[in-house]
């Protein structure tokens, strides 16, 4: 099993593929297993590194208070630990707020940074939403959590179009999920996140990209972004929902590796 201290913590990771490094940080779920499809398509012209956070999947599930701060120093300890001094990073969702974070408060470790489906700060609907999710998985437990999340991840018709391969891997998950209270903490998390104030000081070439249909980070929160990091490109994509490099790869891959073989340093 591939997995590597970091200090206090032992985090799970894979790495496939030759050239510049490429940091792939996944979402609230943690694992990197969901880049699963990009990895296949970037690993030609990049060396490729995904990893479960701390706290989920196979890395350690520390109890301690979580930050996307400490998120993002957990990254950089894992650069730190492969001898990669400076990657392309490609965040979803809470990964690019790890990404926000890293390109504002250690500009020199990024070569790019592409934010998919994420946000810059809360707002209303942010608030309530994860607020539902949390009191279900409070309230209901994992099980319940995992299948009500699905309903807002994804789009209907992939939903049912996968049903049965839902189900297993929700009851994968469930059978041996992280401690209900650090899965709290990782909601808690993100719910405080805000790096609004800082976006205008990135000057990592960024991409935005996100589906028009997502539902947890809606297509606004992209356009935000792209308005107030410098430069940004905003790609929208017809379809996909908030899971769309799972659900839509082809064009999600097509425009996230066009834009990194653009700034290809190999």
């Amino acid at each position: 099993m591939p997995t590597i201290s970091i200090g206090d913590a032992e985090l799970y990771y894979e790495e496939a593929g030759h050239g510049p490094a490429l940091m792939l940080v996944s979402g609230l779920n943690g694992v990197g297993s969901f880049w699963v499809r990009q990895v296949a398509e970037l690993q030609r012209d990049f060396r490729v590194v995904t990893h479960d956070h701390r706290g989920t999947g196979k890395s350690s599930h520390s109890r301690i208070r979580y930050s996307v701060d400490q998120m993002a120093d957990d990254v950089l300890r894992l650069m730190d630990r492969l001898g990669i001094a400076r990657a392309h990073f490609v965040g979803h969702s809470t990964g690019g707020a790890i990404g926000q974070t890293i390109a504002s408060d250690h500009p020199d470790r990024l070569e790019t940074l592409v934010l998919s489906a994420t946000w810059a700060g809360p707002d209303a609907y942010f608030h309530r939403l994860f607020e539902m999710r949390r009191q279900v998985l409070v309230t209901l437990g994992v099980e319940a959590y995992l299948r009500s999340s699905v309903l807002v991840l994804a789009p209907p018709w992939w939903v049912s179009a996968n049903d049965a391969a839902i189900a297993e891997e929700h009851r994968r998950a469930a059978a041996a999920p992280a401690p209900v209270e650090v899965m709290t903490s990782r909601i808690d998390a993100i719910v405080a996140f805000d790096r609004r104030a800082r976006l205008s000081e990135i000057r990592t070439p960024t991409l935005v990209i996100v589906a028009s249909d997502d539902m947890v980070t809606p297509r606004f929160y992209s356009d935000e972004l792209a308005e107030r990091v410098p430069g940004a490109k905003l790609v929208v994509l017809e379809g996909g929902g908030h899971f769309a490099p799972q659900v839509t790869p082809a064009p999600y891959n097509a425009a996230v590796g066009a834009f990194l073989r653009a700034h290809h340093t190999g």
